[in-house]
């Protein structure tokens, strides 16, 4: 059973968990320390857990990621979750801080080893490192004590004893750590948990201090450097800033990570960018893995999602010049989403951080204008990247140099329309005015994708009905048109005239129910005047009967009596 000899409170239970495991398994001649800060200059570096065995001291950082997560470069693509920067990097950089300040303090431990690991504590956790460069340094916890215990670690010119500087070693550690008694705290928001980083910037998980089971969000803690002069300094603020000031000229939208908040901290030491934490991965993982785990349609969404964000990106000025499979997220969902926006560029302006591009951009991405000048970057270049990355999504492989190359045979699933390989084509010509634009490429897969229905057969005008039978009364005649060039087409039918024995003259106001019995067959007859004046013109004058009008004008004309 190791010896805790101090620390602070675990952050997450996957920190309990470690702590737990070595304190119970370990060895009784190790000491653990955890949960400490480290000073380095005017910052600071926080260490989960500190470990002193029989031969090195060594540098815990706990990670409980859980499932498939591969390394490729410097970044770390689990799944289920956005990318973030190798932890492996960071914590050896923090192991030669922590070896610095020791050596500063007494000058024999020089002779220690300070060693580093990333333990994985999530059942299912799997690093895959083809490259070989951080699987070194990372472990699981049932063979965290294995990997500890292994002297074969210790670097050449370093002891394999450190028995004779233990003393030293926690005198040291003493003199120049301290105790973490909280979560960091970034304005509101508490982390829950670390997810990696570099030297630039640091990637937590984190919710709001003021509402207790609210939503998670993503912070990405950038770091400056406050002592600087003016001009680097103003420098390196417009590269912290740029990703914000690129996705505040964004309106919200489905397809593209939203930026939730950004602020200074203190004297400006940090910068944090707030983010929706979207649960989904970097549409990396869907490449690069063994067995297809998207369909053909699925994929598809993906590309026409991808189009949708870039298109909405684009209508609002912003370019996003970095744009790469890990720029791409999938949700559980199975909806893609942009995020990646820290070298975009939001519009015009007096300022480029073009220059940054070259250390980041995949070449496999980039458009043939812009592989030996970054600075050229244009949404048609952003177009071309998406080309590829659809083309590699939808085939398994990268694109041919040429994109009028000859399809090699099988190079896409049948399910793929040749339309769809010929859109990609055109989104990948060598030429930028040949390239259609976002918007352009979306429309066009859309009607790949769900063609319009055939308009339906145009009905022959020369009997189709101008206005409805009247209602209720069937016997009436509809009015057709009449073509009196085309032989055979039937005369519209005479409308009844107005018998003069009808006993009554009605106005007609237009509407089928005001309309006198000699529109309404069924009402003619004896009983029809007084049933019309009942029932369809009450409040009305009843009409003058007809010999009365006949007898009126004859007394006017004459002045006598008929």
């Amino acid at each position: 059973m190791a010896q805790i000899v101090g620390g602070g409170s675990p952050v997450n239970d996957a920190e309990r968990r470690v702590i737990a495991h070595l304190r119970d398994n370990a060895p009784d001649d190790w000491l653990l320390l955890h949960n400490i800060e480290v000073p380095r200059g005017d910052d600071t570096f926080e260490v989960d857990v500190i470990v002193l065995t029989g031969h090195s001291l060594c540098v815990i950082d706990v990670k409980g990621t859980r499932g498939r997560i591969e390394v490729a470069g410097t970044r770390w693509f689990p799944q289920r979750r956005e990318a973030f920067g190798s932890p492996v990097a960071k914590l050896r950089g923090n192991g030669r801080a922590l070896k610095g300040l020791l050596t500063q303090e007494r000058r024999e431990l020089d002779r220690v080893y300070v060693d580093s690991l990333v333990v994985l504590t999530g059942t299912d956790a799997e690093l895959v490192d083809p490259a070989g460069r951080d699987s070194r340094h990372v472990t699981d916890l049932a063979g965290l004590i294995g990997t500890l215990g292994d002297a074969s670690r210790v670097r050449r010119g370093h002891t394999t004893d450190t028995a004779p500087y233990g003393t030293a070693i926690i005198e040291a550690l003493n003199g120049s750590v301290r105790r973490s008694t909280a979560p960091p705290r970034f304005g509101s928001w508490v982390v829950e948990e670390q997810l990696g980083g570099d030297n630039r910037v640091t990637e937590y998980r984190a919710i709001n201090a003021t509402v207790p089971g609210s939503e998670t969000v993503l912070l990405r803690v950038y770091r400056a450097d406050p002592l600087a002069e003016e001009e680097p300094r103003a420098a390196e603020r417009r590269l912290i800033t740029n990703a914000y000031q690129a996705l505040t000229r964004i309106p919200p939208h489905p397809c593209v990570v939203r930026a939730r908040d950004f602020f200074a901290i203190d004297d400006e030491s940090r910068f944090v960018l707030v983010l929706d934490d979207v649960h989904g991965q970097a549409l990396h993982l869907h490449l690069t893995a063994p067995t297809s785990t998207l369909s053909t349609a699925a994929r598809l969404d993906v590309v026409e999602d991808m189009l949708l964000g870039l298109a909405h990106v684009h209508a609002n000025n912003v370019i996003h010049r970095a744009l790469s499979p890990a720029c791409v997220l999938v949700t559980e969902e199975g909806r893609a989403m942009l995020t990646g926006f820290d070298y975009a560029k939001p519009g015009p302006r007096a300022h480029t951080v073009a220059n940054e591009l070259p250390n980041v951009l995949d070449t496999h991405y980039a458009a043939p204008e812009c592989q030996a000048m970054p600075e050229r970057m244009t949404a048609a270049s952003d177009v071309y990247a998406a080309g590829v990355i659809a083309f590699r999504l939808l085939t398994g492989r990268l694109p041919p140099v040429t994109p009028d190359a000859e399809p090699a045979s099988g190079e896409a699933p049948v399910e793929v329309p040749v339309e769809v390989m010929d859109l990609l084509r055109r989104m990948r010509d060598h030429a930028t005015n040949k390239r259609p634009g976002a918007a352009e490429a979306l429309a066009d897969l859309r009607r790949i994708r769900r063609p319009r229905p055939p308009e339906p057969a145009v009905a022959d005008l020369r009997t189709q009905d101008l206005r409805p039978r009247h209602l209720g009364h069937p016997q009436v005649p509809a009015l057709r048109e009449v073509v009196p060039e085309f032989p055979g087409v039937p005369e519209i039918p005479e409308i009844p005239e107005i018998p003069a024995t009808a006993g009554a003259v009605v106005a007609d106001t237009g509407r089928p129910e005001d309309r006198g019995p000699e529109h309404h067959p069924r009402e003619a007859g004896p009983q029809a005047p007084a049933r019309y004046e009942d029932e369809h013109r009450k409040g009305l004058p009843a009409p003058e009967p007809l010999l009365d009008r006949l007898r009126t004008r004859f007394r006017r004309i004459t002045g006598k009596q008929p």
